[in-house]
């Protein structure tokens, strides 16, 4: 469809060349067909349509009777030049767009395997998650997050390195990497987070560029949901606290944030373990500051606790897309800070089915009702 532009410009051009009084002379325009067709196709076709528009002026020379003078001959010319140029723009751009999707392929599989996808479902809890990235044509920055079961139940760790973009996604890398470890060695959270910590604190400071020595850490939340009851801990390294949805709305779980990763606390009495019970039906909601600090154009703050409140009773994926929606409308399209959720709901528990007196509910063949066996 875009082609017939540049074609229809050819052919009221010629025409309109012939029409006006012969002291007029149209036929350089033509050489906005290729200019325009360069914007929108390929070398190849951009060359068939250069073809033509010195076609089309050498016909108006002909037409004319003037096609050997010296100056049609030197207005051919150009326009054959000019879209000979037009053409190695568009070989050159088509070469850099090539190389981008391949160096963009091969970011997009390093974050992929960077930040694995959360599974949709471990233990009892359904999980969905959400990231959006502030640099530009990034998937992940300095936002992280990871679950893994575990025998005391499900861990799950959001977490915010100093700085976002990709400047921040070695530090990610190496906390994420050390939690999907470290995770199953230590049985309670506080040892967890000093394993962390001394990992961090080993390894961080080669990441930490020499315009900024020391001052590299990172906040963490670090929560663990029980399979065998209701029963929920966490803990915080600096990080904001989570937010329990339920029928009753939203509420903020009270925590005791520690020192962030990275500031030598080395010992499990540095922190302190939050429990609250995390019931049926509910959904924690995880979030890193990227979320909460979004500003608008007055500069109000994201309200997170108030626009999720209304939608404790979505599924995860529900839920964290209308705070998407939310947030993205909230500061205009563009954030200027990474930010990561993760929302977790506990499955309801199923209703027991009503016992039968010595019967058991047997379907007859073609139909689809029980009949209780007296």
């Amino acid at each position: 469809m875009l082609l017939l532009i540049p074609i229809t410009l050819i052919v009221v051009i010629t025409v309109v060349d012939q029409l006006v009084p012969a002291d007029i002379h149209l036929g350089p325009l033509l050489v906005i067909a290729p200019a325009i067709t360069a914007s929108f196709a390929g070398p190849w076709v951009t060359g068939v349509i250069g073809f033509l528009a010195a076609g089309a002026q050498a016909y108006i020379g002909w037409h004319f009777g003037v096609l050997f003078q010296r100056n049609v001959l030197v207005q051919i010319l150009a326009l054959a030049v000019l879209s000979a140029l037009t053409v190695f723009y568009c070989v050159m751009r088509e070469r850099r767009r090539r190389q981008l999707e391949r160096v963009r392929a091969v970011a997009e599989a390093a974050q992929h395997v960077l930040l694995w996808p959360l599974p949709e479902r471990i233990g009892p809890l359904t999980i969905a998650c959400l990231y959006l990235a502030a640099e530009d044509e990034a998937q992940i920055g300095g936002d992280l997050y990871a679950a893994t079961a575990t025998g005391a139940g499900v861990r799950v760790m959001i977490g915010d390195v100093r700085g976002k973009g990709l400047s921040a996604i070695g530090e990610a890398a190496l906390i994420i990497g050390a939690f999907r470890e470290a995770a199953h060695q230590h049985p309670t959270l506080p040892d967890l987070a000093v394993a962390l910590e001394q990992s961090v604190a080993r390894n961080l400071p080669h990441l930490a560029p020499a315009e900024h020595p020391g001052e590299r850490f990172a906040t963490v939340l670090l929560a663990e949901i029980s399979d065998d009851d209701n029963t929920t801990r966490v803990l915080s390294c600096g990080h904001p606290p989570p937010l329990l949805l339920s029928s009753a709305g939203a509420d903020t779980v009270p925590v005791h944030p520690a020192a962030p990763l990275g500031m030598q606390a080395l010992h499990p009495t540095d922190y302190t373990l939050d429990v609250f019970s995390f019931e049926p039906g509910d959904t924690l909601l995880l979030y890193t500051d990227g979320v909460v600090e979004a500003r608008n154009a007055v500069g109000e703050f994201f309200p997170l606790a108030e626009r999720a409140a209304p939608w404790g009773g979505s599924s995860p994926e529900e839920l964290l897309h209308r705070i998407r929606r939310d947030l993205l409308a909230h500061v205009g399209g563009r954030l200027n800070d990474d930010a990561a959720l993760i929302a977790l709901c506990r499955a309801p528990e199923a209703p027991r089915e009503p016992r039968h007196r010595l019967g058991i509910h047997a379907p007859m063949f073609g139909q689809g009702a029980g009949t209780a066996l007296p």
